[in-house]
């Protein structure tokens, strides 16, 4: 498959920097997975930084599945999110550069799945991402100032989701568009208020993405409705097709851009990049 990577650039290039002062933190939650939660933070990252923002996706799922989905070799993670949560190295010396132009990542090791048991009882156990995201676009020289910053959480609702919403200026939520979508999202909706009560008072949705749609699927079609009709304006005007490309993307450690950056796939995450800069400037205006 060849590689597109200068087609993004020239993309990008086309299409202007638009994006409001750095850095927005947006958390990528959802406790259900295979919902497409790590396929959008990769793409939604490697989408933003076509569109001219500078981009960090912070891998926070033991998994680590976004980081190798960018690529990311695990015998090259010399220092992951887990070390930076325990407090053993800074988050810039995790930083590692993606093929994507613009676009970094923090990536995740199996470590982080210990970090519950380990500072559960830590006075600040769910303000450790917050505290290691104060030093970015410090203006320090050698720093990189980042405008968007995507975490991509686990597939539960645990202490490290609730480090993201903590960090977090808003919450993004990838929904599937299958029989059972709106099953558990009440649930996440209260800890977002939950958190934004206890730890993070600036905290919101900022939307829900719905994605796998088929339009081949009359119950795709019926899922969308019935998500608009409970959250309406919260739900994205984009909508993420199943697309074999997204799929196979992953296993050559690219995102979906890259691999093939004409699909309906990478059209629909561009979009919804486009889409998400539009609200920001939105909120800013009303602010």
């Amino acid at each position: 498959m060849t590689d597109t990577s200068g087609e993004i650039v020239a993309f990008r290039d086309n299409v202007g920097k638009m994006s409001l002062e750095p850095p927005r933190v947006l958390g990528i939650a959802n406790q259900k997975g295979g919902v497409g939660k790590t396929t959008t933070a990769i793409n939604l990252g490697t989408a933003l930084a076509a569109i001219g923002e500078r981009v960090l996706i912070i891998d926070l799922d033991p998994q680590g599945n976004a980081s190798t989905g960018l690529g990311i070799d695990r015998r090259n993670r010399r220092f992951s999110t887990a070390d930076v949560l325990f407090g053993e190295a800074l988050l810039r010396d995790t930083i590692v550069t993606t093929a994507v132009p613009q676009l970094d990542v923090a990536p995740s090791t199996i470590d982080l799945s210990g970090f519950e048991h380990e500072v559960g009882q830590a006075r600040d156990r769910a303000l450790r991402l917050r505290s290691a995201l104060t030093p970015l676009n410090d203006g320090k020289p050698g720093n990189v100032d980042y405008s968007y910053v995507l975490v991509d959480c686990p597939p539960s609702l645990n202490l490290l989701t609730v480090n993201a919403m903590a960090a977090s200026n808003a919450v993004l939520v990838p929904l599937q568009c299958e029989f059972f979508a709106l099953e558990g999202l009440s649930q996440l909706i209260k800890t977002v208020e939950q958190v934004k009560e206890s730890l993070n008072p600036q905290l919101t949705i900022h939307g829900i993405v719905l994605t796998m749609y088929d339009t081949r699927n009359k119950l795709s079609g019926q899922v969308v409705a019935d998500v608009r009709e409970y959250m309406g304006k919260k739900v994205y005007d984009t909508i993420i097709p199943r697309n074999v490309r997204i799929s196979e993307a992953p296993s050559f450690g690219k995102p979906v851009l890259v691999y093939d950056l004409k699909c309906a796939g990478s059209e629909a995450y561009l979009r919804l990049a486009t889409e998400i800069i539009q609200r920001e400037k939105d909120l800013k205006d009303v602010g």
